[in-house]
């Protein structure tokens, strides 16, 4: 039976943008999802759509996630994480109400995608409250950045932006025939291989999986978009995507920029939700 599906990218600060498209799909109580898959920020950003949280992605990504206990070069520069990812995930469950007990009681999955140190490949994993803490943790740990490889299952991964940052593909061989895919970058835009991935190779010399994974990533990522311009006959996909004057960054802590980004994905939502008038006017 074909299902409706929900995929989020990732993108670390520039997850403000989903931010925005979620809270404006709570305030229209859209949530015509069988199951919703999330890389990186979009992953926590579903929790807490799922959980129905308005408002707590936009207060984290702009309080936590500019602090330096997050972000901070000069920790890095000592040999500490660039981004504590470990300490965002827990501090704002702390902080910022999340309410897991209604998204456990509800009947959309959520699945959350780490790569494999071992192999660098994808893994998918459906979000429970036994294995939440750890596939987040993971799922947001961009190499490098964040100095550690947290496990799963005893098996240590890495950011899932790596290995599927977007699994359009991956929605559509779960049975999903309507899919609404939530960018973090233009509509048109392709990732060029990165200069840096050959520099790294020393560092992951033991890691001959990962490197392969780093190696693959911007055909892996393209091949997504290709698949979003030119979906099965029998796929319906909705794009929602900022546009190419979005003024946020991987690790942008601008206050104003992160606002007009969250209301830009709000914006976008209310378009792709038919209702243009009521998003010119707001």
């Amino acid at each position: 039976m074909s299902s409706r599906a929900l995929v989020v990218e990732g993108g670390a600060m520039r997850g403000i943008f989903a931010a925005g498209v979620l809270d404006a799909f709570l305030e229209k109580e859209y949530r015509e999802f069988d199951f919703a898959v999330g890389v990186s920020a979009g992953s926590t950003n579903l929790i807490g759509y799922l959980a129905g949280d308005h408002g707590r992605n936009r207060q984290i990504i702009t309080d936590h996630a500019c602090r330096a206990e997050f972000i901070n070069w000069q920790r890095f520069m000592g040999g500490g994480h660039l981004c504590d990812v470990h300490w965002l995930w827990h501090q704002s469950l702390q902080d910022v109400p999340l309410n897991l007990g209604r998204h456990w009681q509800s009947q959309t999955a959520l699945w959350v995608v780490t790569t494999s140190v071992e192999d660098g490949a994808p893994r998918y994993h459906r979000a429970t409250p036994e294995n939440l803490n750890e596939i987040m943790t993971a799922s947001c740990s961009i190499p490098f950045a964040y100095r550690q490889f947290p496990t799963v299952n005893g098996h240590p991964m890495t950011d899932g932006g790596l290995g599927d940052s977007i699994p359009v593909r991956w929605a559509y061989e779960q049975g999903a025939r309507d899919i609404t895919v939530v960018l973090s970058r233009y509509q048109g835009y392709r990732k060029k291989p990165s200069a840096l991935t050959p520099l790294l190779k020393p560092w992951v010399k033991d890691m001959p999986g990962l490197y392969a994974g780093m190696l693959k990533r911007s055909q892996t990522y393209n091949d997504a978009l290709d698949f979003i311009d030119n979906p099965p006959a029998d796929c319906r996909l909705t794009v929602i995507a900022p546009g190419r004057d979005f003024p946020v960054s991987r690790l942008t802590t601008n206050g104003q920029k992160l606002e007009q980004g969250y209301w830009q994905g709000h914006q976008a939502a209310l378009v792709a939700l038919g209702e243009q008038q009521l998003a010119a006017v707001g």
